[in-house]
């Protein structure tokens, strides 16, 4: 027993021996390493921010880290792109933001990873340190030290920076196009790019990433689909201080973060969210209108040729007007990136002129501090093929090739004039100057949420006040021609001046909130109301005012007008929309718009059926919350949606079909209505895609369920009236004499009935929706079977039903329509 308890009694020296060992010997260790100077003697040195240091003969990079224990911002971006709109890895894109904070342990220096999406706002370290206790953070590296002087250490960089950081191997994967893996022999430094600055570190490097199997995509867009080099970017930040938050009111649109504070109340609101904005101070605050210390610079891409890049200048200093209305003067600019700039820097908010393959959207982001929301560098990504997509719905809408000296006059105010006087015809010009216009807008609008402002939907509902919409061209009828002159918009809104004065406003600290409070009142007194696309999923949305590529204070009277747009464009139709020389089989790019041109503002339009209005309002604000639309209304928005039905409506132009040839093999690239004729121009597919999208408008599950919900608590259309105004416009009508009518009419009922079959398979769809549809379904086929004289068409739809409603599944494939965005 003895015995036992003298070597329990002697561990606690043994256990201290040892520690004080390896306390030694690591010391001893950091004690022998060289210093940084001599380290790295004849290295290219880049001190700044972190200082770095470039090994010419060995390829090696350095760091130095002189603070630890105390937080920066590293970001990640994507410098040169794959060029694939599908993939989605943009030149110029931003990847994730992290607050990391370099701690020693022993021989070692570990980045660690704050997680700032749990914190206590207190001023009780205990609460605070309980809450950073209780979420993961993460080690993100950890650096082996190489050399010392004093307290700074230097690390060798090169696993840390030419790692798959941006995360492109997942990202190729989950799109589907193979399985990547980076091949490190092949990637390196990219040190044209790679510089340090006082406040900032900026590092590049080329990768190179291989498959054997790459996908069709990355085949389609890269030099060597077995082996594509993309360029990352890494960026050291010194944490800004001193920047004062501002927090989110739900009734103005602001972009930002989003936290959980353990530290607040148990009476308050767990969740804080912050409005992000720019830092933006007043050199004399005391002034209702005063010069800024900083002024807030966009660049635009160098590469970005004109008339375009006047055309995105003028666009973005748009913004300038906000932010004289919120009392700064000349704090905003937007200048041309200077030929020996980095875009990546983070000191340069972009405007980047983006090449891909295929058209796509373009966006609007941010690096922004997840500490604070405060914005550091604002990043603008815009799609170059979009502006040929806007050239294409203008193209459709004039009449050939013909200008009238009053309307050369209406374009000489435009500054790209003189380039627009370069070209041949008079309605190029006219279209160029559209797409043009659609280009400003869509800078202001991508600029707009670099600055903190989100979508509002609402903002066509009164007079398209907010660039932070998405805009249809509005094409107005004059003398029976189409005018394209107002097509958009050519400054920012009211809503917007509105919002940048709430976000960005500077006022005395025991005013402020009550100012804030008094701009939101003048929203709604001014009725500049917000509503986002969080709650408005593009086709799936209930507001009656608030949708995308629309105009109009109401959506069913606009459709209305879109109906006569469209069809004066398809009186129009034909080889005189041609340029000289070109191909009549471009003829199918350019009816895909035309044909279809009613197409968003039918989206729009289907809102009101089960639609409810409603605002973002707060007690005591006075504000309606929400109301379900007058079933009046309702009827009215389906009988116009049913109309789109009709063989009137669908009949296709002769001149499409009398003049669209097929394609030779090299000039077959554009988006058309597609088909089962092979290359022969497929009508029925094409009426068969068009009748598709207006019933499955009328057919959502979302729409339906609301109906459901609505006509059980008050006067309503109820979702078998709805159904039965659908079979009635379909089905239950005289065959017509024409065969090119009949044809049609047949098209419309198989659309039905299959898209019926498909409403009934959602699995969205609730039990009751189901019954009716199923119920409707098994009526039709009843009345077909027991039809004496039921035409092969009218058979083979009731043996689709029977087949359908015994096995719950359906083999049916419709047309789909091409995106056709009017981005």
């Amino acid at each position: 027993m003895f015995p036992t308890l003298h070597l329990w009694a002697r561990r606690p020296l043994q256990l201290l021996l040892s520690f004080c060992i390896l306390w030694l010997s690591a010391n001893s260790s950091l004690a022998a390493l060289p210093s940084i100077a001599s380290k790295t003697k004849g290295m290219h040195a880049m001190p700044g921010f972190v200082d770095l240091y470039w090994d010419e003969e060995k390829g090696d990079l350095y760091m130095a880290i002189a603070e630890l224990d105390k937080e920066f911002i590293y970001q990640v971006s994507l410098a040169s792109g794959l060029g694939s709109n599908p993939v989605g890895l943009d030149r110029g894109q931003l990847g994730h933001t992290f607050v990391l904070e370099a701690r020693k342990v022993g021989p070692k220096i570990y980045f660690w990873e704050k997680n700032y999406r749990f914190r206590a706002d207190t001023d009780n370290p205990a609460e605070r340190k309980a809450v950073q206790e209780a979420f993961a953070q993460s080690v993100q590296w950890a650096f082996p030290i190489v050399a010392r002087s004093g307290d700074k250490y230097l690390l060798k960089a090169n696993d840390y920076f030419l790692r798959d950081t941006h995360q492109v191997i997942a990202r190729l994967a989950n799109a589907k196009q193979g399985k990547f893996t980076l091949d490190k022999k092949r990637s390196s430094f990219h040190l044209e790019r790679t510089k340090a600055f006082p406040n900032n570190t900026e590092v590049e490097v080329n990768l190179t990433y291989a498959s054997k199997k790459p996908g069709k995509l990355v085949r389609h867009v890269a030099a060597n689909a077995n082996s594509v080099s993309l360029r990352q970017h890494h960026t050291f930040i010194a944490a800004p201080e001193g920047y004062t938050p501002r927090y989110a009111d739900p009734r103005i649109g602001s972009l930002g973060l989003t936290y959980q504070d353990y530290g607040s109340a148990i009476e308050q609101d767990l969740f804080v969210r912050l409005a992000g904005r720019h830092r933006l101070e007043k050199k004399f605050p005391e002034r209702e209108r005063s010069e800024v210390k900083e002024p807030i610079v966009y660049y635009v891409d160098g590469g970005t040729p004109e008339p375009i890049r006047s055309a995105l200048i003028e666009g973005a200093m748009w913004w300038e007007d906000a932010f004289e209305a919120a009392g700064f003067i000349n704090a905003f600019k937007v200048e041309v990136l200077p030929e020996d700039a980095d875009p990546q820097d983070s000191r340069y908010n972009m405007i980047h002129w983006t090449h891909r393959r295929t058209r796509g959207y373009s966006y609007g982001s941010f690096i922004m501090d997840p500490r604070t929301g405060e914005i550091i560098k604002g990043n603008v990504n815009l799609g170059s093929l979009r502006l040929r997509q806007d050239y294409l719905h203008a193209r459709k809408a004039l009449e050939g090739y013909s200008m009238d000296e009053h309307s050369m006059c209406q374009l000489a105010d435009s500054p790209s004039f003189d380039y627009l006087a370069k070209m041949a015809s008079g309605s190029d010009k006219a279209a160029v100057e559209m797409a043009l216009a659609r280009v400003r807008q869509l800078s202001a609008h991508e600029v707009g949420h670099t600055i903190g402002l989100p979508h509002n939907f609402m903002a066509s509902s009164y007079g398209r006040e907010s660039v932070m919409d998405y805009p249809a061209p509005l094409i107005d009828i004059k003398d029976g021609k189409l005018d394209v002159s107002n097509a958009y918009l050519q400054r920012i809104g009211e809503y917007d001046k509105l919002s940048v004065r709430w976000l960005y406003g500077e006022f005395d600290k025991d005013k402020e909130q009550a100012e804030l409070a008094a701009i939101i009142k003048e929203s709604i007194d001014r009725d500049l109301i917000y509503v986002n696309h969080i709650n408005n999923k593009f086709t799936r949305a209930a507001h009656p005012k608030t949708s995308v590529w629309d105009n109009g204070s109401n959506l069913v009277d606009q459709l209305e007008h879109e109906y006569k747009v469209r069809r004066i464009i398809l009186d129009n139709f034909g080889e005189h929309l041609l340029r000289p020389d070109e191909p009549y089989s471009n003829l199918r790019y350019i009816l895909l718009p035309s044909y279809m041109h009613h197409r968003f503002q039918l989206n729009a339009a289907a809102q009101t059926l089960g639609g409810a209005d409603y605002r973002y309002a707060s007690r005591g604000d006075g504000q309606q919350t929400i109301h379900i639309v007058p079933a009046k209304e309702q009827l009215r928005a389906l009988d116009l949606i049913l109309q789109s039905l009709s063989p009137e409506f669908l009949r296709l132009p002769t001149a499409a079909l009398e003049l669209i040839t097929p394609a030779e093999g090299r000039f077959n690239q554009g988006e058309t209505l597609a088909g089962r004729a092979n290359l022969i121009f497929d009508t029925d597919a094409a009426i068969e895609a068009s009748a598709a999208l207006s019933v499955e408008q009328i057919l959502r599950p979302e729409r339906l369920q609301r109906l459901e919900n609505f006509s059980v608590r008050g006067d309503y259309p109820s979702v078998d009236q709805v159904l039965n105004r659908l079979l009635k416009a379909s089905w239950d009508i005289k065959p017509a004499k024409d065969p090119q009518d009949r044809q049609i009419q047949k098209v419309v009922q198989q659309v039905v009935v299959q898209k019926m079959a498909d409403a009934a398979a959602n699995k969205n769809s609730s039990h009751s929706v189901r019954a009716e549809l199923n119920h409707k379904l098994a009526g039709l086929a009843k009345r077909l079977k027991s039809k004496r004289k039921a035409d092969a068409h009218e058979q083979q739809v009731a043996r689709n039903i029977e087949s359908w409603l015994k096995k719950q599944e359906s083999h049916l494939k419709s047309i789909d329509l091409p995106p056709g965005d009017p981005i």
